[in-house]
């Protein structure tokens, strides 16, 4: 990060950047910033390794094969599905990619991992000329890649494996390949996906661990992130209420399917709470994945629950629903009060965050002068983004006197005031009905 961003106690900040602190009341442009962008640590038997890599929900469901190793519809892709019912982008990392690639006598795998060991390779003369050869890439039982060729020569890498030098081309039926292998995930391969993720822009960050040191790591992360440097985003992990962070959500039900931890309700959760509007909120939101999920909870634990900081699915009939959309806050203080508790408010004030200081680290810093005209400039800018923000009701009775720009303590410093009532959906009803 080149610029600076947080929070600030007092004006005295060493490098340029935008530092916005958020209290409760005892795009380079006023725009609203897209969401559906999330970002989650992966184990998978096939794919990029060493990089985070992009995956859009269209390209998910037409190239599965060639991301992941399998199809759209395998049970393997299970907890990245539940994701994309609800984000738009995936910012994928794969932690366990320093294992072993498969291979045969002709060709290696393009990545580690045991979904290598599933590829095969088919030589045959081809039917029309005998001078020619048709090989085929199987994975599974998908041919993913074919070519007619003279030799071995002529054969061109593909989406699945490289091919050896010096080979010579035989009919053959298929030939498989074996020895690949998954690596072993530590704690060194979180720490580089999280050094990784801090170039990228996201709403959500889900990690489905289960041992409390890994989630110790992330909860740190979510709160450097977001009071040191500004960069507004909430983290969804399973059983960690204890974060008692506004930032991070705490998923309390586990998932009972075979071959899955039981963390895996995170990646749901996670695409849920990126993908969810900013005047949205995911409260009584029914879960319409594929995982098989443990909802035991009396009225009473969940009452504890909420009290707790936990983000809990209950049964309401036949459906599973999200009771409250809340993070795990549970002190309040003076300066961040029991609004803070719910994530329907943190998604509004993370979007003024980030698009406030988007604005202003492209379109003011060392550009506008910092004089009358300047400061009216940015003023008029970020009225304009809450006007927008209230036109969709995400905040209410908004004035254009509740914001104030003015002169810092130095000739560059701008320090600007904000008031704003952020908009919840509604959550309880109380009633009275007189009948005479």
């Amino acid at each position: 990060m080149a610029l600076g961003g947080g929070t600030f106690l007092v004006q005295n900040k060493e490098l340029p950047g935008a530092y916005i602190n958020f209290v409760s009341k005892a795009a380079a442009s006023p725009t609203l910033s897209e969401r559906g962008i999330a970002t989650m640590p992966l184990e998978l038997d096939w794919g990029k390794e060493g990089e985070i890599f992009e995956v859009k929900g269209g390209s998910f469901q037409e190239s599965s094969m060639e991301i992941f190793g399998y199809e759209y519809t395998s049970d393997k892709l299970k907890g990245i599905r539940d994701l994309f019912l609800n984000a738009q982008t995936l910012y994928g990392y794969r932690l366990n990619g320093n294992g072993k690639k498969a291979s045969n006598g002709l060709a290696e795998a393009l990545y580690s991992g045991v979904r290598g060991n599933d590829l095969k390779i088919v030589v045959q003369v081809n039917a029309d000329d005998e001078s020619l050869f048709d090989v085929r890439t199987i994975l599974g039982s998908n041919v993913v890649d074919e070519q007619t060729v003279a030799d071995a020569a002529g054969l061109a890498d593909n989406k699945f494996l490289r091919w050896k030098s010096g080979i010579t081309l035989e009919a053959a039926a298929a030939i498989p390949m074996a020895g690949g292998e998954n690596g072993e995930v530590s704690g060194a391969d979180h720490q580089a996906y999280l050094d990784k993720a801090e170039s990228f822009a996201f709403n959500t960050m889900g990690a489905a661990v289960t041992d409390d040191t890994t989630k110790s790591l992330y909860a740190a992360y979510n709160k450097r992130l977001r009071d040191e440097m500004g960069v507004k985003f909430q983290l969804v992990l399973y059983d960690y209420a204890k974060a008692d962070y506004m930032g991070a959500i705490s998923v309390s039900n586990k998932v009972l399917d075979g071959g899955w931890g039981e963390a895996s309700l995170v990646y749901w959760v996670t695409g849920a709470s990126a993908g969810c509007a900013v005047n949205k909120s995911n409260q009584n939101k029914r879960y319409d994945g594929s995982f098989t999920i443990e909802t035991p909870h009396t009225q009473s634990q969940l009452k504890a629950a909420i009290r707790a900081g936990e983000f809990v699915f209950h049964k309401v009939g036949t459906d599973v629903r999200v009771l409250e959309d809340i993070n795990t806050m549970v002190t309040a203080s003076d300066t961040m009060g029991d609004v803070f508790k719910d994530n329907q408010t943190i998604r509004v004030i993370d979007q003024i965050g980030n698009d406030i200081a988007v604005l202003f680290n492209t379109k003011y810093l060392g550009i506008v002068p910092n004089d009358a005209p300047g400061r009216i400039s940015l003023w008029s800018d970020i009225v304009k983004h809450h006007e927008r923000l209230q036109d969709i009701r995400a905040i209410e009775g908004f004035s254009d006197a509740d914001v104030k720009v003015d002169q810092g303590d130095t000739k560059k410093s701008v320090v600007v005031t904000d008031l704003v009532t952020v908009v919840n959906a509604m959550g309880r009803l109380y009633m009275t009905v007189t009948v005479e």
